[in-house]
């Protein structure tokens, strides 16, 4: 069984809403667009690499699909760019409800509800399904229970508001800590790996 990886920059207190730039996701008014920018550096050029190093399929939400296909496509293969390359090339999963309008390479449209068509695909042979943004259709895989990773770039940052990765019905587990680097700019880049049922005690009191 393929694994489901959720890849994310992400704010102290929770917010994955437009990390690359102003006019990234200004949804509700949030104006602090570009965040993560500021502490790029080869630590984290590595990281995304090193994540798109391995075989896998996109899983996107239609508003990140949206972005994405209005972008990637125009950089083309001889512009050297292996991100691009790779984001042209791979089979992007995505959850709409207009499977009519994908006409990005390679694109499919998942079938009925996102949790189920994603459930079905891990059973079948292929790379990673990795999601990139898609903070809806992350947060139906979390309550779900499929994520079997979370690869998590934290600024050191308070945003105050914007959108959350996490939402309060994402389903209980219990992750390991697989692999942590603090950058100099102190970005924590930390892959997480599920490891079962969240375990409960009392404190000890002498």
């Amino acid at each position: 069984m393929r694994k489901l990886v959720v890849a994310a920059f992400i704010s102290l207190d929770g917010v994955f809403q437009g990390p690359g730039g102003p006019e990234e996701d200004p949804a509700n008014g949030f104006r602090l667009g570009g965040w993560a920018t500021p502490y790029d550096d080869k630590a984290i050029d590595q990281e995304m690499q090193d994540l798109f190093a391995q075989p896998f399929e996109l899983v996107l939400g239609r508003r990140t699909y949206d972005m994405f296909a209005s972008f990637w496509p125009l950089v083309g293969p001889d512009a050297g760019n292996p991100v691009a390359d790779k984001f042209n090339s791979v089979p992007k999963q995505v959850a709409t409800h207009r499977p009519g309008t994908l006409e990005w390479n390679n694109s499919h449209a998942l079938k009925g509800n996102p949790a189920d068509a994603i459930r079905a695909l891990k059973q079948q042979d292929g790379g990673t399904l990795l999601t990139q943004g898609s903070g809806e259709t992350v947060r139906q895989l979390l309550a779900a229970g499929l994520v079997d990773e979370l690869r998590l770039v934290t600024c050191p940052v308070l945003l105050g508001r914007g959108k959350r990765l996490f939402g309060d019905d994402a389903q209980a587990a219990a992750f390991r800590v697989a692999q942590s680097t603090c950058t100099p700019g102190g970005v924590l880049i930390t892959r997480y790996v599920r490891s079962g049922e969240v375990r409960t005690a009392t404190w000890a009191v002498e």
